[in-house]
């Protein structure tokens, strides 16, 4: 969807990845805006006979060689300056990145296959992605060695990847069978949306990390149309133009939005102070405690932090931040960002809850306009039948 899930790699604008599972963006490299991604078919979408024959391939090329081994490989990075994940030729992407990365480690050329296809601008708190590597004696050339332990090729990687840009991590690798793999293997996928609300600037921490709302947000309105958009629908207009999905009909397993306090969370005394008389002072551990119980304050509450009366010079005022979270097996190219740009229209009262299931039904493409920008966007987490 790219933007929603991570669809194809491709230009921001341009339709998800083959399959319909997730279309995620990345954002613009530095100053400029990176050029936009091939289009291909969403993540979701690829063909039955094409998976097929893909598994197919990995399994011949590992029965010729039972030294090379597959790893699964999930990463987290920031979208802001790559090109989207798919490898393109003049662009800095994800999948590009990690393949010289592995280059430079293993010592030959590597494949790289991502389970999530996002776009410029999109972030990823943990994309997935497997790659086979046959492990070479440096000493002695053609002497094929055991696998490397996941340990070591984590270490190793991240190793390559922090002496480039550092704003993409390895987090996690697995070993796992010649036929496993990352895309077609996906279970569900989990998107989440970050909306700052308020009349102030973003933060300088906080630019190209969401999106910034000036307008008040009604978060029960929201909730409400997040009820209409839930389950098996005809989702023809949540979908791009460009989306090459083979069907629009999705099941979305979950829809919500939950206000949260930022990321960037300094509480000041006062605030200190109050949490504290909450919780007592003999907590075994009183951050996490005092954490816990804020981040489970009514609205109200939050407001009440937020409030301008007695604010010191030099402290800004807080935005109310807001998570919209998505899951499914499989999303349509936008289809997230679609999806987001209604819900903050009913959030701050430019669309009804009527307006939603009217959307819902018209069945044509890119009914649901404007669409939620790419910095937003979150790739969450991908489910796995781990073996």
């Amino acid at each position: 969807m790219s933007d929603d899930g991570g669809r194809p790699s491709q230009v921001a604008g341009s339709p998800d990845s083959r399959h319909d599972s997730k279309r995620s963006l990345d954002v613009p490299l530095e100053s400029s805006k990176p050029s936009k991604l091939s289009r291909s078919m969403p993540e979701g979408e690829v063909g039955v006979e094409e998976a097929k024959d893909r598994v197919e391939e990995g399994r011949e090329i590992m029965s010729q060689n039972h030294r090379i081994q597959r790893y699964l490989v999930a990463v987290e990075y920031i979208g802001t300056r790559f090109s989207g994940s798919q490898k393109q030729p003049n662009c800095r992407t994800v999948v590009g990145v990690l393949e010289e990365a592995f280059h430079k480690f293993v010592g030959q050329p590597v494949s790289i296959f991502c389970s999530s296809r996002t776009d410029a601008g999109v972030h990823a708190l943990s994309n997935v992605c497997h790659v086979d590597v046959e492990r070479i004696s440096k000493r002695k050339p053609g002497e094929v060695l055991p696998p490397h332990e996941p340990g070591v090729v984590r270490r190793a990687v991240n190793h390559f990847l922090q002496k480039n840009e550092g704003d993409i991590m390895v987090i996690d690798v697995r070993r796992v069978p010649a036929d496993f793999h990352a895309r077609f293997k996906a279970l569900e996928r989990t998107y989440h949306y970050r909306i700052l609300s308020g009349p102030e600037p973003l933060s300088t921490f906080e630019k190209e990390r969401a999106w910034h709302v000036p307008e008040d947000i009604d978060i029960l309105a929201m909730k409400k149309a997040c009820s209409i958009l839930v389950g098996c629908h005809d989702f023809s207009s949540f979908r791009a133009a460009g989306c090459q999905a083979n069907s629009p009909i999705k099941t979305l397993d979950e829809l919500n939005v939950t206000e949260v306090f930022p990321s960037l969370y300094f509480p000041s005394i006062s605030e200190r102070t109050e949490v504290e008389s909450l919780n007592g002072h003999h907590s075994k551990t009183p951050e996490l405690e005092s954490f816990t119980e804020c981040s489970n304050v009514s609205h109200m509450s939050v407001g009440k932090c937020n409030a301008e009366s007695g604010r010191e010079f030099g402290r800004r005022s807080r935005h109310h931040c807001y998570v919209i979270t998505a899951r499914a097996r499989s999303f349509l190219y936008h289809q997230v960002r679609l999806m987001v740009g209604v819900l903050k229209s009913v959030g701050t009262g430019d669309l009804t809850f009527s307006n939603v299931e009217k959307i819902l039904n018209a069945k044509t493409i890119a009914a649901a306009s404007p669409m939620a920008p790419a910095c937003g966007l979150y790739l969450g987490n991908v489910k796995y039948d781990l073996p």
